[in-house]
Protein backbone atom coordinates (compact mmCIF):
# COMPACT_ATOMS: atom_id res chain seq x y z
CA UNK A 1 0.00 0.00 0.00
CA UNK A 2 1.63 3.45 -0.73
CA UNK A 3 0.81 6.56 0.96
CA UNK A 4 -1.34 7.81 -1.57
CA UNK A 5 -3.75 4.62 -0.95
CA UNK A 6 -3.64 5.00 2.55
CA UNK A 7 -4.92 8.79 2.19
CA UNK A 8 -7.45 7.40 0.11
CA UNK A 9 -9.04 4.40 2.14
CA UNK A 10 -8.66 6.63 5.44
CA UNK A 11 -10.99 9.70 3.66
CA UNK A 12 -13.60 7.23 2.12
CA UNK A 13 -13.76 5.81 5.85
CA UNK A 14 -13.85 8.98 7.56
CA UNK A 15 -16.18 11.38 5.11
CA UNK A 16 -16.90 13.78 7.93
CA UNK A 17 -12.74 14.71 7.77
CA UNK A 18 -11.56 16.39 4.74
CA UNK A 19 -8.89 15.13 2.70
CA UNK A 20 -6.36 17.80 3.78
CA UNK A 21 -6.88 16.76 7.68
CA UNK A 22 -6.65 13.25 6.59
CA UNK A 23 -3.00 14.56 5.22
CA UNK A 24 -2.09 16.14 7.77
CA UNK A 25 -2.52 13.32 10.61
CA UNK A 26 -0.82 10.70 8.24
CA UNK A 27 1.75 13.33 8.04
CA UNK A 28 2.05 14.12 11.71
CA UNK A 29 1.81 10.37 12.93
CA UNK A 30 4.76 9.18 10.07
CA UNK A 31 6.97 12.26 10.97
CA UNK A 32 6.77 11.65 14.80
CA UNK A 33 7.56 7.75 14.25
CA UNK A 34 10.59 9.15 11.90
CA UNK A 35 11.69 11.53 14.72
CA UNK A 36 11.85 9.78 17.14
CA UNK A 37 13.68 6.73 15.22
CA UNK A 38 16.45 9.62 14.79
CA UNK A 39 16.69 10.23 18.07
CA UNK A 40 17.23 6.35 18.58
CA UNK A 41 14.00 6.29 20.81
CA UNK A 42 11.72 3.33 20.20
CA UNK A 43 8.08 3.44 18.91
CA UNK A 44 5.32 0.92 19.90
CA UNK A 45 1.99 0.49 18.73
CA UNK A 46 0.28 -1.87 21.25
CA UNK A 47 -1.29 -4.57 18.64
CA UNK A 48 0.65 -3.52 15.24
CA UNK A 49 4.37 -3.71 15.99
CA UNK A 50 7.49 -1.63 17.21
CA UNK A 51 9.57 0.21 15.32
CA UNK A 52 13.36 0.21 16.95
CA UNK A 53 17.13 1.39 15.92
CA UNK A 54 19.27 -1.84 14.96
CA UNK A 55 23.02 -0.62 14.74
CA UNK A 56 25.21 -2.64 12.16
CA UNK A 57 28.62 -2.89 12.92
CA UNK A 58 31.48 -2.69 10.41
CA UNK A 59 32.24 -5.06 8.04
CA UNK A 60 33.45 -5.86 4.89
CA UNK A 61 31.45 -6.47 1.61
CA UNK A 62 31.87 -7.34 -1.50
CA UNK A 63 30.68 -5.83 -4.82
CA UNK A 64 29.07 -8.50 -6.86
CA UNK A 65 29.57 -6.78 -10.09
CA UNK A 66 33.12 -6.59 -9.45
CA UNK A 67 34.33 -8.42 -6.57
CA UNK A 68 36.55 -6.31 -5.19
CA UNK A 69 36.17 -6.16 -1.45
CA UNK A 70 34.90 -3.07 0.41
CA UNK A 71 34.46 -1.63 3.93
CA UNK A 72 31.11 -1.06 4.77
CA UNK A 73 30.83 1.20 8.41
CA UNK A 74 29.20 1.15 10.47
CA UNK A 75 25.72 2.65 10.63
CA UNK A 76 21.83 2.34 12.28
CA UNK A 77 18.61 0.71 10.40
CA UNK A 78 15.27 1.13 11.02
CA UNK A 79 13.68 -2.02 11.79
CA UNK A 80 9.81 -3.17 12.48
CA UNK A 81 8.44 -6.04 14.57
CA UNK A 82 5.35 -7.11 13.92
CA UNK A 83 3.20 -7.60 17.12
CA UNK A 84 1.24 -10.76 18.19
CA UNK A 85 -1.74 -9.62 16.67
CA UNK A 86 -0.85 -8.79 13.45
CA UNK A 87 1.19 -11.47 12.98
CA UNK A 88 -1.55 -14.05 13.34
CA UNK A 89 -3.92 -11.72 11.18
CA UNK A 90 -1.53 -12.66 8.68
CA UNK A 91 -0.97 -15.92 9.69
CA UNK A 92 -4.81 -16.61 8.95
CA UNK A 93 -4.82 -14.84 5.76
CA UNK A 94 -2.05 -17.13 4.87
CA UNK A 95 -3.07 -20.34 6.01
CA UNK A 96 -7.07 -19.23 4.08
CA UNK A 97 -5.07 -19.09 0.99
CA UNK A 98 -3.22 -22.56 1.45
CA UNK A 99 -6.86 -24.00 1.79
CA UNK A 100 -8.10 -22.97 -1.38
CA UNK A 101 -8.41 -25.54 -3.91
CA UNK A 102 -5.33 -25.30 -6.29
CA UNK A 103 -5.31 -26.22 -10.19
CA UNK A 104 -2.59 -28.51 -10.85
CA UNK A 105 -0.77 -27.77 -13.99
CA UNK A 106 -1.55 -30.95 -15.76
CA UNK A 107 -5.16 -29.84 -15.20
CA UNK A 108 -4.62 -26.40 -16.74
CA UNK A 109 -4.00 -28.05 -19.72
CA UNK A 110 -6.06 -30.47 -19.67
CA UNK A 111 -4.27 -33.37 -19.27
CA UNK A 112 -6.04 -35.27 -16.57
CA UNK A 113 -9.74 -34.84 -18.18
CA UNK A 114 -11.04 -38.50 -19.00
CA UNK A 115 -11.58 -39.01 -22.65
CA UNK A 116 -14.73 -40.78 -23.99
Amino acid sequence: MTRSELLTQLALKHPQLTASDVELAVRQLLDGIAMTLQNKGRVEIRGFGCFVINHRLPRTGRNPKTGVTVKVTAKDVPHFKAGIATRSRVQKLFLLQMKKPSVSPDESRGLNKERP
